[in-house]
């Protein structure tokens, strides 16, 4: 392989900056032809590694947890791999197909996945499939697996095993994030897509979230507009919500434990306090930092009635161009009701959570011209 790291540190001193735009775009293709035809080869190699075992002997207990310790990947990413691998053993046209990078590796999974699907038919249509395949776009190439999939299973009208195979995961990352994926079956997937878009989408031109923030945005606010307004069922004497556990010192601009939230951990100071503005609190006070000594009880900061009151004054989102309805929106206090602001009418208004968030992270927002 000592040929492969040469071209690539050839590749890496290049001075780009006196490359043709013409060339260096022929270039950018070339080198994704050629990625794709390396991660054949890699697919090669590892069902050959696959084959003899030899990782038994380095005392690994699986290919797959040979794969992701060796090569630095995650579990899910080394099973793939190994699946892919495995599968193109025994598809010798699809193989030669990735080999020739004319089909791209999302479209070598969906083979894989419809040869598991039906492995005897899979191999007297293959040849056809693929010839078929190498011409096409990755979206028709779906389209096509997929039918040819609709065809054989005809008498699944309702897609029982795309129903079976959904699926949602969701966890806490290192870094403060949560993270998740999910798998649903046409119907499921059609609705949530349909819910995002109608959320996502926006004519406000100062808006300079891209797709993914906002899509990301879209389902914070389904979420948050359940827990607020739905039907939810009742745990432990309360209705589904949001935790935060955080000092007065976090919660005052001041360095402080704890300050997170009870599933993704650590928050800034600054976003708790947004939190604080329009939630239910309840006072703890403790000896040190963990003995409690007395609990409080649960208040609401902002009273239902003054509720009502906002949403008939502000009607929704008080910020210029904004149209989010009142039930979209958190009701803010403009002088902090920790540094003293009354929860009054006249110091609270309706913002959006986008507008929320921007407002204490001291963004300057022009407000409605209200109505006299």
């Amino acid at each position: 392989m000592s040929w492969l790291r040469s071209v690539v540190d050839e590749l890496a001193v290049e001075d780009l900056g006196v490359v043709e735009d013409r060339q260096l775009e022929d270039d950018l293709v070339e080198l994704d032809r050629q990625i794709v035809r390396l991660s054949a080869q890699r697919s090669r190699r590892l069902a050959e590694v696959d084959g003899r075992g030899t990782y038994e002997d380095q005392g690994y207990l699986s290919t797959t947890s040979w794969v992701r310790d060796r090569c630095r990947i995650s579990a899910r990413e080394a099973a793939k791999r190994v699946n892919r691998a495995r599968s193109l053993a025994a598809m010798p046209a699809t193989a030669a197909a990735y080999q020739d990078a004319d089909l791209i590796t999302p479209v070598v999974d969906l083979l894989t996945s419809a040869r598991r699907r039906h492995p005897d038919t899979f191999s007297e249509h293959e040849a056809s499939l693929v010839e078929e395949l190498r011409v096409l776009g990755p979206r028709d190439a779906s389209r096509l697996i997929a039918y040819w999939r609709q065809a054989l299973d005809h008498h699944n009208v309702d897609g029982e095993a795309q129903h079976r195979r959904r699926r949602l995961s969701i966890a806490s990352t290192f870094e403060g994030t949560v993270y998740g994926e999910f798998e649903l079956d046409p119907e499921g997937g059609e609705a949530v897509v349909a819910a995002l878009r109608a959320l996502s989408e926006t004519t406000d031109e100062t808006d300079d979230r891209s797709p993914t923030q906002r899509r990301a945005d879209a389902l914070v606010e389904l979420c948050r507009d359940y827990l607020d307004h739905g039907d939810t069922p009742v745990r432990g004497g309360e209705k589904p919500h949001i935790s935060l556990l955080v000092s007065l010192d976090s919660l005052e601009s001041r360095i402080g434990k704890p300050c997170e939230l009870e599933e993704a951990g650590v928050i800034s100071g600054e976003a708790a306090r947004r939190i604080a503005c329009d939630a239910g609190i309840s006072r703890i006070i403790t000896n040190g930092a963990s003995e409690p000594l007395d609990v409080g009880r649960r208040t609401r900061t902002i009273p239902p009635a003054i509720r009502r009151a906002l949403i008939l004054r502000d009607g929704g989102c008080v910020i210029n161009g904004c149209e989010r309805p009142a039930r979209w929106c958190d009701a803010h206090h403009r002088e902090h009701w920790l540094d003293g602001g009354p929860t009054s009418l006249d110091n609270l208004e309706l913002l959006c959570r986008r507008h929320h968030r921007m407002e204490h992270e001291g963004k300057l927002l022009e407000r409605k011209a209200r109505a006299p």
